[in-house]
């Protein structure tokens, strides 16, 4: 028996999480749920489209429901929401607001008796894993997050809400210099400026005031402030063909010591390099929507995250075949 998925929301993660449903054997995809208006969506797979209300109506269907909403407004209302009548997977990525969302998702699910699983992706997500890993097998050690070169679609957003942009795309870089310091296992104190830079591709409105839109970009507390920022301005055409794709990805240091008088130093590196940041963070929710439907099938219930969930419980395989092939 198939593990019966539910989408909410068909954006860029919507559509990657399709995709990679339909890429797996053990999955098959039941409905995208809307707040748009279905009548003009045509899904890829040709799965069914809804109003996000009729989700509730098709509760006995559904076995997981992947909620694909943004972090900002859409997650912090749906995943509780949801996490009342389905199992639910979401990739909530406000780190700070992590904590608070997961209590609210966790009273749901005890009303319930579903399994949420909250925060799933690349970061938050597998490197946070990667940052737990560390710490635990070098304790005397440093973590150090490296984020790009990738299109930040948060930063890319803030951009174009500025008065006079028409379009933009912005990458976060890391500073070579900084990264061959810790991969050489130099232990450097870093600032936030000295980590990333930041580089803004922008298409300006007819008559716009070309730098008040640069001033106003890196000035932009919480976003550009702290960073060596540069924006160059381009043509809407110009960022069709050079900037369409959403790459990303990043690496995750641990550096530490062993030894009676620490004379041994390690460094522990995960890298990724993503050509498609949605469809990338959409195969880690689809893996961990197995794991969702098979902890709740041995009645387990409450909201998880990255950190509570067996490695096996992604695999499609069994864990004799694992032991055989992996291990």
């Amino acid at each position: 028996m198939k593990i019966r998925i539910g989408i909410v929301g068909y954006g860029n993660l919507g559509r990657g999480t399709e995709c990679a449903v339909s890429a797996a054997e053990d999955m098959e995809l039941v409905a995208i749920f809307t707040r748009r208006d279905p009548a003009g969506i045509q899904s890829a797979s040709g799965a069914p489209v809804y109003q996000i209300e009729k989700a509730f109506e098709m509760k006995d269907q559904i076995d997981v429901m992947v909620l694909c909403g943004g972090s900002a407004k859409d997650l912090p209302e749906q995943t509780p929401m949801m996490a009342e009548h389905f199992n639910v997977i979401d990739s909530f990525d406000t780190h700070a607001k992590i904590p608070e969302h997961f209590e609210a998702v966790d009273a749901a699910c005890r009303k319930s008796g579903k399994v949420a699983v909250i925060s799933v992706g690349w970061d938050p997500g597998m490197f946070s894993l990667n940052r737990l890993y560390g710490q635990a097998i070098l304790p005397q050690g440093k973590d150090y997050t490296f984020w790009g070169k990738g299109v930040s679609q948060g930063h890319s957003d803030a951009i174009r809400r500025i008065e006079g942009v028409q379009d933009a795309r912005q990458y976060t870089i890391p500073v070579g210099e900084a990264l061959e310091q810790v991969r050489k296992g130099e232990n450097p104190e870093l600032t936030t400026r000295e980590k990333h830079t930041r580089e803004c591709f922008v298409v300006a409105k007819e008559g716009a005031d070309l730098k008040a839109i640069e001033q106003a970009i890196v000035t932009m507390p919480n976003y550009f402030a702290d960073y060596d920022t540069t924006v160059h301005f381009i043509s809407q055409e110009e960022l069709d063909r050079d900037h369409k794709g959403i790459p990303h990805g990043g690496k995750v240091f641990r550096t530490g010591k062993t030894g009676w008088d620490g004379e041994n130093t390690h460094i522990i590196e995960y890298s990724l390099k993503l050509d498609s940041n949605p469809e990338f963070t959409s195969s880690v929710l689809t893996a961990y929507a197995r794991a969702a439907y098979r902890l709740n099938q041995k009645g387990e219930q409450g909201c998880k995250t990255v950190f509570d969930i067996a490695p096996a419980m992604l695999h499609p395989a069994d864990p004799a075949e694992l032991r055989k092939n992996l291990l």
